[in-house]
């Protein structure tokens, strides 16, 4: 079932998908990132990289309906600490949902964008992604990789998947349950399929010719990948 990596598409990556179609979608991915200790996952690696800066810039790529830039953003005011965020995303209507979270009205950035095409006039100091790498071929990673770290001041993180059998069919379980999303049904089980095993990203880093990166297993079934530019030095922080 997940021996292989799975290249089928999800049903979001398709166009003109309803609009109430995609808001379900996303307070299902909110509600499930929040339980599952998601969120909490990107906030270690915004840690491991922000060190003992005061004043940060935060990008996210692939942002979605932007849950996880407003759990950067009550993090980071918890913590005395002023950010700015940009959320990169190349649906319309995610960026239409993102804009309506009350947490970013007045401190975020939206570019409805493929990511690939933006360049900043000034480079955030954090590029993250959350659930979007395994919607991509290893020869795109490659690439997007190499993105993140020549747009980044002091590097990146990744949160996404690890493929495994307990992950799929408990996902598939749950969302079969208690999800009213035909989306979320359909793409988180399949999502599973499209993860990556610790040894694939390995060989993604090695082709994409960055050695200057760590990966850690995290709960449920997830990978927490940091990546930190050479050329900055960090402070411990909490």
């Amino acid at each position: 079932m997940t021996a292989a990596r799975s290249y089928k598409s999800e049903l979001l990556d398709a166009d003109e998908i309803p609009f109430q179609a995609i808001l379900l979608n996303m307070q299902e991915l909110n509600t499930i990132n929040t339980l599952l200790g998601g969120h909490a996952i990107t906030i270690k690696g915004l840690k491991q990289l922000i060190g003992n800066k005061k004043t940060i810039t935060v990008c996210e790529i692939g942002c979605g309906g932007g849950d996880n830039l407003a759990a950067v953003f009550k993090y980071c005011q918890k913590n005395n600490i002023s950010v700015q965020l940009i959320g990169v995303d190349l649906k319309p209507s995610c960026i239409e949902v993102a804009k309506q979270h009350s947490l970013l009205k007045n401190n975020t950035q939206f570019i409805c964008s493929d990511y690939a095409l933006v360049h900043f006039n000034e480079k955030p100091d954090i590029i993250f992604s959350s659930l979007f790498c395994h919607h991509f071929k290893e020869t795109q990673l490659v690439q997007q990789l190499q993105w993140m770290k020549q747009q980044s001041k002091l590097g990146f993180f990744i949160n996404d998947l690890h493929r495994h059998w307990l992950a799929y069919f408990a996902i598939k379980l749950l969302t079969q349950l208690f999800s009213r999303s035909y989306l979320v049904k359909n793409d988180a089980p399949l999502s599973v399929q499209r993860g990556f095993l610790q040894q694939e990203w390995e060989v993604i880093f090695k082709q994409a010719g960055m050695a200057n990166y760590n990966i850690s297993w995290q709960w449920a079934f997830r990978h927490l990948i940091v990546c930190k530019q050479l050329n900055h030095s960090y402070g411990s922080r909490l």
